[in-house]
């Protein structure tokens, strides 16, 4: 009976982080589908098309992601005041308005920084050619940032509240709107000009604005989601509460500009090295984030669910959220690792064809470093569920420096040097991926077990 009393917090803990953390992880793996479309569309046009898209949306992903994680801070917060449930509709009405006020103001500083995109590829050393070709990408694909940052803020929102099958079902129709948009005005069917590259970066811009369109049509349709009016006194300003939202989303963002600059980095030194082992690294990339989107998934359910038991002042329920997340994660990383080891030609299959004698030393290369991606899945995961059950308790600034130590000195550092200066090449530059994320992994885990000493915990 002792027995299975102590199971039970356990069973009711793991089955609600799995309820959160499943529709979560499909909605990121659906949103890696939309990635993969432009892979698939793209590469139909060659290897150096594949390569100028693949600079291009290094830069806009690490702009737009990094202003999700700023924004992000409504995650903590909202999972906190539904905890505390005083005044809960008022409060998590705050935090969304302040997080939306962030979006659009940040989306377009984004807007701006993605203007000097091309300028930042010569800088680096990329082929001119090449630069041009994405910075053209650039100068359209940028005005999706704001209407992505805000459609993350509402997808916080309705994954909180218990709706998190809305975003799933929203990302699954972004899927097909990307798809026609790449199919038409890339190659110019139903009478749209033939845009080429410009034309994938045209569907993405679509396909952004209509997935806040969606987002804002069923909080408005779902009775439970519309009490809390959102749009209630949107003009309204609450600076206590944007400033906690900068406090705990700077440095989150700060966090994925370390993570997302550290791997863009690697794009940038794939550049100088070769072309086809840029494209290589673009495809092979491509597998191992969707494999992560799964951790990542539960991550996000570990931010809420420690959120609201951080709320809740309930030390127990925090033990038990952090350590469910970290144990769905680190079993599913198995699988993701297993799948790269046993059937990577199967897999890149997904992406390019491996049977065209023009794709075969790209996918030579791409075998060798889905090993490497393999060999790290375990600590991708552990990083990711580390993080987002410390930001459940609020905790960002350690993670934060972390986070810039492991990727940057230990990690880019290897990657640099083996990559550069070494026969390794790019072989070289993915195990100093693979050497920043167990760094960081490792230091976010300790941190994570020595909650209590470093008073982390609410009461």
């Amino acid at each position: 009976m002792a027995d299975q009393t102590t199971l039970d917090p356990w069973r009711a803990e793991l089955g609600a982080t799995l309820r959160l953390a499943a529709p979560l992880a499909l909605a990121n793996l659906l949103w890696m589908a939309i990635g993969t479309t432009d892979v698939i569309f793209v590469a139909m046009l060659g290897q150096r098309e594949l390569a100028a898209s693949s600079l291009a949306v290094t830069q806009y992903m690490l702009i737009s992601w990094s202003l999700t994680g700023l924004t992000g801070a409504v995650a903590p917060l909202v999972a906190a005041e539904l905890g505390r449930k005083r005044h809960a509709v008022r409060e998590v009405r705050r935090s969304v308005r302040m997080a939306m006020w962030l979006a659009l103001a940040t989306g377009l500083g984004g807007i701006a920084l993605c203007g000097l995109g091309e300028a930042f590829m010569l800088l680096t050393g990329q082929d001119p050619e090449i630069s041009r070709h994405a910075g053209s990408f650039l100068s359209i694909i940028r005005w999706a940032i704001p209407a992505m940052v805000g459609a993350s803020v509402l997808r916080t929102f309705v994954s909180a509240l218990g709706k998190p099958m809305l975003a799933t079902a929203i990302t699954a129709m972004a899927i097909g709107i990307n798809a026609l948009g790449n199919w038409v005005f890339i190659f110019g069917h139903w009478g749209a000009p033939a845009l080429g590259l410009e034309g994938s970066a045209l569907a993405s811009v679509i396909t952004s604005y209509a997935t806040l369109a969606a987002y804002g049509l069923v909080i408005a349709a779902d009775r439970r989601l519309r009490r809390y009016r959102l749009l209630g006194n949107w003009w309204r300003s609450e600076w206590q509460r944007m400033r906690e939202m900068i406090r705990i989303g700077l440095p989150i963002a700060c966090i994925i500009i370390a993570e997302g600059g550290f791997f863009s980095s690697a794009a940038y030194l794939m550049g100088r090295i070769g072309a086809a082992q840029l494209a290589a690294h673009t495809v092979a990339l491509q597998v191992a984030a969707l494999a992560f989107q799964v951790p990542f998934g539960v991550g996000q359910a570990a931010t809420i669910r420690v959120g609201y038991h951080y709320g809740a002042a309930d030390r127990e329920g925090v033990r038990l959220a952090g350590n469910a997340a970290l144990w769905t994660a680190f079993a599913f990383s198995f699988v993701g690792a297993g799948i790269m080891l046993l059937f990577p030609r199967a897999v890149l299959s997904l992406y390019v064809d491996i049977a065209d004698p023009a794709n075969a030393a790209m996918i030579a290369l791409a075998v060798q470093y889905l090993g490497v991606a393999a060999l790290f899945q375990l600590f991708d995961g552990i990083q990711a569920v580390a993080a987002g059950a410390l930001r459940g308790l609020q905790d960002t600034r350690m993670p934060m420096a972390i986070a810039l130590f492991g990727y940057w000195l230990p990690g880019f550092g290897l990657s640099c040097w083996l990559g550069l200066f070494t026969p390794l090449g790019g072989l070289g530059v993915w195990i100093g991926l693979a050497a920043g994320l167990v760094v960081v992994a490792v230091l976010l885990l300790h941190r994570w077990r020595r909650r209590e000493a470093l008073r982390l915990l609410p009461g």
